[in-house]
């Protein structure tokens, strides 16, 4: 009568995935639809439930918070109280070696023959910490909050080192890794000795192996260009004093993009070894920075979209990326990818292509500089943006073209609206 309950791949890319919370336990009884776990895959972290017919007492956990596991193998087993489920684990370790299968709790004898421990790092320097009180609003990330509670830290005393000061994962660690000393007065700084180890999320794994394999697989070539962002300026001010959702330059370089991958599809294509696919579909992704690394949230058929509409799904999709809300369809069938370093004043960079696309645009600030116009030197709005093209799919002469299509769009946005 026992069921086997198996990790899940939760996304198309996932081979294996780390549980971070369990919200059952031994002896707990199991329902139809009840959430059992919170799986972390390479993409996000997400809501497990049980589906129809698992239904019983939960009688064994076979991968411990924390622990990664490969799609498929033992995640728990379900059945009736007192269930004998030895032959089953046995046969469930013979065909899925060399996944280790161990009870949800270790005995004393188990702790007792156990692996030694490495040599213990350099200890960090005593941290001061701020009384738990505190007054105004703190922004952390829910994982940092939730976090900071399990570990008994106050956020008022925490130091963020995410966007605008936000205080993320990595922050919470360092603050429980160091010695708390009682300070009313002095907040959290990091420590000036020693180090810390974090273990690597199935996120980070991921973009490790794909962004290598794309950079010494993909023979990669840049195209850079200067834009005058002057009428873009002109025309979002007109843009945002009517409009109730207020436009942002990204805006209205995710609609530039999609309406140049219209005219140069060539741009907007895969390399699939036997094939090249050019995708008539315009299907942008958009980097975001998220805890553990990076999401790609898609905006489909961006070309049709109008910049209003791109804005609220951009905005959702950021949110919901930091609060790993995101499900698979979110971040599935990018033909094109964008990333936007602009609001950390950065000038001009270049990407990593993310496959499957064959180009990704690199995006920096806007420039106050000046510009020759008319034979005269005059105060300008330059955007600097780099096309890393995958030269297996797309020639320079292509990417070039494409370049010209933005710039055209970027510096004249009315065209846009045609």
């Amino acid at each position: 009568m026992a069921i086997v309950i198996n990790m899940p791949q939760l996304s198309d890319t996932m081979t294996e995935g780390v549980v971070a919370k369990w919200h059952i336990k031994i002896g707990d009884v199991v329902t139809e639809g009840m959430l059992l776990a919170e799986i972390e895959t390479d993409k996000a972290t997400l809501d497990f439930e049980s589906f129809p017919g698992q239904e019983g007492e939960l009688l064994y956990i076979g991968t411990k918070e924390g622990e990664a596991a490969p799609v498929n193998s033992i995640l728990a087993i379900i059945g009736e109280k007192g269930e004998d489920i030895s032959a089953l684990l046995t046969a469930s370790a013979a065909s899925e070696s060399p996944v280790e299968l161990k009870p949800s709790k270790e005995t004393d004898s188990e702790k007792a023959v156990s692996t030694p421990a490495p040599a213990a790092p350099i200890a960090p320097a005593p941290v001061a910490l701020a009384p738990l009180a505190s007054t105004g609003r703190i922004k952390a990330s829910p994982l940092a909050k939730s976090l900071a509670a399990d570990k008994g830290l106050s956020l008022a005393g925490i130091v963020g080192s995410g966007e605008g000061g936000r205080i993320v994962k990595r922050d919470i660690e360092v603050a429980a890794a160091a010695p708390i000393v009682a300070s009313p007065a002095v907040a959290q700084n990091y420590p000036s000795s020693g180090y810390l180890d974090t273990p690597v999320s199935q996120m980070r794994k991921v973009i490790a192996s794909r962004l290598g394999e794309s950079k010494f697989s993909a023979p990669h070539f840049y195209v850079s260009m200067s834009i005058d962002m002057g009428a873009a300026m002109a025309s979002r001010s007109l843009l945002n004093a009517e409009s109730t959702v207020k436009i942002s330059f990204n805006d209205m370089v995710v609609k530039a993009v999609a309406k140049s991958l219209k005219k140069h599809p060539a741009v907007n294509s895969s390399w699939l070894g036997d094939v090249i696919r050019t995708n008539y579909d315009v299907h942008v992704g958009i980097a975001v920075d998220v805890e553990d690394g990076l999401l790609v949230p898609v905006v489909r058929h961006a070309d049709a979209k109008s910049l209003s509409d791109i804005s609220t799904e951009v905005k959702s999709f950021a949110q919901r990326a930091r609060d790993k809300q995101l499900q698979p369809q979110d971040w599935e069938g990018n033909t094109f990818t964008i990333s936007n370093l602009g609001m950390f004043g950065v000038e001009d960079f270049t990407a990593i292509i993310n496959p499957p696309d064959a180009c990704i645009l690199a995006i920096g600030g806007i420039q106050s500089v000046p510009v020759v116009k008319d034979g005269e030197v005059v105060p300008g709005h330059v955007m600097k943006v780099t096309l890393s093209c995958d030269h297996r799919a797309v020639d320079g002469a292509t990417g070039s073209a494409f370049l010209n299509s933005l710039k055209a769009f970027l510096e004249a946005p009315v065209t846009m609206l045609l």
